[in-house]
């Protein structure tokens, strides 16, 4: 039998250890980053804090893309405010955040209930809808727009009953950039009789060579990822070094992605090729991780 006895041990001053008193956190009502421990997550989360506002103080761009859960989670008024408080330089999203984004603002209210609409052939058919947006699309076509500013007039000149709440109309009141990159067929816009292909995919080619010119002046920037798993990974991706083959430098920036779950294209596409794997991915729902990063930006300004 072995003798407890025998063991060898050593007084607990001479061991190294990895987590000291200092790490922990005073409760602090006033100023929310103070509540986050500089421990694994938390240390990087900070660190994303501080690298957008030392990009905004030294005028470096802030590149917000999005899926439409963003809206869908009840944080259009949070993504705006970035906006107004010139953190949020430049945003870009997918073809649902359109929808999302119009329904809100025209009705007050969106995301039907999908297994329910698909038994009977009426999921995605509400007439104004379709009519609105297809019909706006073909007027930014042959104006040779950009969808995200197409979609962003529309809802802005129309004064929808609650377009001060969309990220749309904001965007093209304050006249900052929002590209839109679509998958015809992904949505169900692409349903409607009012639908011209080659209208959504002029605008959104128009949207996806606005992008890159945003891109060309990444240098010392930020990219924030909330929530698209594919589109937005692949576009960005392909903006990136359709600017490097261009011959732009664009190598120091700081490329962050939220989502629930572990997403490979993001996690590939947009946190580790493009920076060498230098970037960030935090895990966490939308709705509780933007509000988080907003309120840690605003003790900063």
């Amino acid at each position: 039998m072995i003798n407890l006895k025998r063991v060898k041990r050593y007084p607990l001053s001479k061991r190294d250890s990895k987590v000291s008193i200092d790490v922990q956190v005073t409760p602090d009502k006033k100023n929310i980053i103070k509540n986050i421990p500089d421990v694994l997550a938390g240390k990087n989360f900070k660190e994303v804090v501080k690298r957008i506002i030392s990009a905004r103080k030294n005028r470096k761009p802030v590149i917000f893309m999005f899926g439409a859960h963003i809206i869908k989670c009840g944080l259009s008024r949070i993504v705006v405010d970035l906006i107004k408080k010139n953190i949020i330089t430049s945003l870009s999203t997918n073809g649902a955040s359109i929808i999302h984004d119009f329904e809100l603002a025209y009705f007050g209210k969106t995301s039907e209930d999908v297994a329910v609409q698909l038994k009977n052939g009426k999921f995605g058919m509400a007439y104004e809808t379709g009519k609105y947006l297809n019909e706006a699309v073909k007027e930014g076509a042959e104006r040779n727009l950009g969808l995200g500013e197409t979609i962003g007039n529309m809802i802005y000149n129309r004064k929808f009953k609650f377009y001060k709440d969309s990220i749309f109309a904001n965007t093209y009141n304050l006249k900052i950039p929002l590209t839109v990159h679509v998958g015809i067929g992904t949505d169900i816009i692409y349903q409607h009789p009012e639908c011209d292909g080659a209208s959504w995919g002029k605008t959104s080619y128009n949207d996806f060579i606005k992008l890159t010119d945003i891109i060309t002046k990444l240098e010392g920037g930020v990219v924030l990822n909330f929530g698209s798993a594919v589109i937005l990974p692949e576009v960005f991706l392909k903006s990136l070094n359709l600017a490097r083959n261009l011959g732009h430098k664009i190598k120091n920036f700081t490329a962050c992605n939220f989502d629930m779950n572990y997403q490979y294209r993001a996690a590939e596409n947009i946190v580790s090729r493009p920076t060498g794997g230098n970037g960030f991915y935090f895990i966490g729902h939308h709705e509780i991780m933007l509000p988080l990063l907003y309120h840690s930006l605003l003790t900063f300004l």
